[in-house]
């Protein structure tokens, strides 16, 4: 359970990287050396092959081979580096990456991307120095590109884990003015602002979705209210055999500061409308659509039926593979939940009777 929810870890600090970075990012280069190209491929290969840590040493070789200018190289040394905890080998890339970098927009995301690393190392070895050297990155991203959003969140982030509080809403103010108001992580931002303690929370990633009957849900406006996110599929056996124990907690908890959200791998949406209707699936619905959607990608979801437990300020507390049982969990957590609701205004007292 715990190296899932480190895993989940890495994805919320990687999840804030959306739409804007997308016209900063080049190509993938292959190699341009004859030789290097030949272990490039060789590599690609191996990866086909699901051999991905002989994989990692080819493309270093290949990087090597290239003078270190291949780009489509470092991109995979990063990616299998963090997975096998060849550090050096991310390190390595990283810093090719930016020393490659042409034009600030580019020079802005090299060293954005090396933020994040160095940040997903921090998170692994829980050490202080890499935050600073994070905050170097994102402040030197943000000097080549000062319109960055999610340089500015990034070190917010940064800042909030070091303990620079003041820096930090700052950063989360800046971000906030560049978002639009209906942005997940709008809302986020303004919550680190009015507390940076969240910022160091293991806070479930920022979304928003619009279920089944209409219902906008968005992550943080459920501050307050127990989250139970259920991912399943109508083509997945075990997440059938789970339905009922998941139909029983909705009828239980009703009427409690819970909501359940299902969220739906399913690419037939036909399919999945006329399965939730014949089994009485009452609470909110949405659909992603597969592993590879939005949603399921933001949650690093590779296996269903996968549950995740949220407790009243959005913190992740839990979360199970597999049919689990997880009601004496909510119990606390709706317990601390009903503590958490403020008290009501002299207005809207008045307004209720």
């Amino acid at each position: 359970m715990r190296i899932a929810l480190v895993a989940l870890a890495l994805v919320c600090i990687l999840s804030p990287a959306r739409a804007q970075t997308a016209d900063l990012k080049p190509t993938d280069v292959k190699p341009t050396d004859e030789k290097a190209l030949k272990t490039y491929n060789r590599a690609v290969q191996l990866m086909s092959e699901h051999m991905q840590a002989a994989a990692l040493g080819e493309f270093k070789k290949a990087d090597k081979q290239d003078g270190g200018h291949c780009y489509a190289c470092q991109k995979q040394m990063i990616r299998l580096g963090s997975e096998f905890d060849d550090w050096k080998a991310v390190d390595l890339a990283a810093q090719e990456m930016i020393a490659d970098a042409k034009g600030d927009r580019a020079t802005a995301l090299a060293h954005y991307e090396y933020g994040v690393i160095l940040v997903r190392e921090a998170t692994q070895k829980h050490k202080e120095e890499l935050h600073n050297r994070a905050h170097d990155e994102f402040t030197k991203a943000l000097a080549a590109f000062s319109g960055f959003p999610d340089a500015l969140f990034q070190d917010g982030k940064v800042l909030a884990q070091l303990h620079q509080d003041d820096a930090a809403k700052a950063r989360f103010e800046e971000f906030a003015k560049l978002e639009k108001p209906d942005d997940p992580n709008h809302q986020r931002a303004l919550r680190y602002i009015s507390n940076p303690e969240l910022a160091r929370a293991r806070m479930a990633p920022a979304f928003a979705v619009t279920t089944l009957d209409g219902q906008h849900i968005s992550m943080d406006d459920l501050q307050g209210k127990v989250v139970l996110l259920d991912f399943w599929a109508t083509w997945c056996g075990p997440c059938r055999e789970a339905l009922p124990h998941l139909r029983n907690i909705a009828k239980k908890f009703d009427g409690q500061p819970l909501v359940v959200l299902s969220v739906s791998l399913d690419a037939n949406e036909a399919q999945w409308k006329k399965f939730i209707a014949e089994n009485g699936m009452t609470w909110a619905q949405y659909r992603d659509g597969g592993f590879t959607s939005p949603i399921s990608k933001l949650f690093g979801v590779t296996a269903i039926p996968h549950t995740f437990t949220i407790d009243a300020e959005g913190v992740l507390q839990d979360e199970h593979i597999g049919d689990a049982a997880i009601e004496g969990k909510l119990k606390k957590l709706l317990a601390q939940a009903r503590e958490f609701q403020p008290p009501a205004q002299p207005a809207e007292t008045a307004a209720a009777k």
